[in-house]
Parts: structure tokens; C-alpha cells; sequence
């Protein structure tokens, strides 16, 4: 007996899936990552590492997840996702402890490693930021790229939220004295 199939009966439907947002109007979805610049950077890193993971164990009120991602081991270049309920969540968290004391050490010295966040708001609108990012990523590999200086310094601002931010982790005149 010979047996026939066709290409068609051999293919399974797609499972496709979606989610309902209604519930998360104002949600926030940032990737950061961290890439190496010098190899001083990889201690950097890893240092990070833990304090990431215990910020997240923690459960910061507003995040709705975290999700570690790798986009390349040559140069070292890792990176995570999180979703958060909205921006004043997202917001507040940045200006606590322990957040603020990583950001503060970091703007003072960035060890061998470039930062960068990008922003994404379901209101619309996004925002980005990249310090120390020897080669360009994500957005910077398309638009202009502007000094992070006025109203182009902080997340608030670049983004155009309106209201009253938190006191900032950091000013302008914190790392540019005149």
C-alpha cells in the first residue's frame, strides 16, 4: 500500500495569540542594557548583576516584569525588559534606594561600560537615553543624536510627560558644575 499526503495536511495551524492591554492604559515598557567599552567594563557588569536581581526579588511596586536579555557576547552586551504599570511607578522606583546610588556611582564613572534605556509609553510618545555607548545602538543608529543637556536631560522631559517629577537622582548641574 502506498501511502499520499499532501505538503498542506503536514502543516499545523499557526496558534496565534494576542493579549488584552485594557487593563494596563498607562503602561510602560523600557529596555536597558549595558554594553562592555573597555574590559575594566566586564567587572562593571557583573557587578550589576546581583543588585538588578535583588531590586527585582523586591517587587517595586509598578513592575509588572523583568526579563533579562543577551544581544551578543563579542563585545559583551547584555540588556533586560520590564513592564511597568506606568511612567510615575517606573519613575519613583528610579529615584529610591538602591536605584539612585547605582545611577549617581555610574554618571560618576562609568567603570568600562556604556548604558543606555530606551522607553516606550502605550499612550504613546518614547524616550531614550545612552551614556557612554562607544558604538551606536537602537535608536541612535537612526536619528540625530543630541547632547543630553536642558530639557534633552531627563527621561520626564524628553519624553514630554507633563506633571511633577520626583526630586532627580541626579541634576545637570550634579555632573556639570559651571
Amino acid at each position: 500500500m502506498r501511502l499520499t499526503y499532501s505538503r498542506r495536511s503536514m502543516r499545523a495551524a499557526v496558534n496565534r495569540q494576542t493579549v488584552n492591554l485594557s487593563s494596563y492604559p498607562d503602561l510602560v515598557v523600557i529596555y536597558l542594557g549595558m554594553r562592555v567599552n573597555a574590559l575594566r567594563g566586564l567587572a562593571t557588569i557583573f557587578g550589576f548583576g546581583p543588585k538588578i536581581q535583588q531590586s527585582v526579588a523586591a517587587r517595586p511596586d509598578g513592575l509588572l516584569l523583568h526579563e533579562n536579555l543577551l544581544f551578543s557576547l563579542f563585545p559583551p552586551h547584555v540588556a533586560m525588559r520590564q513592564y511597568w504599570r506606568d511612567f510615575e511607578s517606573l519613575e519613583r522606583w528610579t529615584r529610591s534606594e538602591p536605584h539612585r546610588i547605582w545611577w549617581q556611582n555610574f554618571l560618576k564613572n562609568s567603570g568600562g561600560a556604556g548604558f543606555w534605556h530606551e522607553t516606550y509609553f502605550m499612550r504613546g510618545g518614547m524616550e531614550a537615553i545612552y551614556d557612554d555607548v562607544k558604538r551606536p545602538v537602537g535608536m541612535m543608529r537612526f536619528a540625530e543624536v543630541k547632547a543630553a543637556r536642558g530639557p534633552m536631560f531627563g527621561a520626564r522631559l524628553r519624553a514630554q510627560r507633563g506633571g511633577e517629577a520626583p526630586a532627580a537622582s541626579v541634576t545637570e548641574s550634579d555632573l556639570y558644575p559651571h
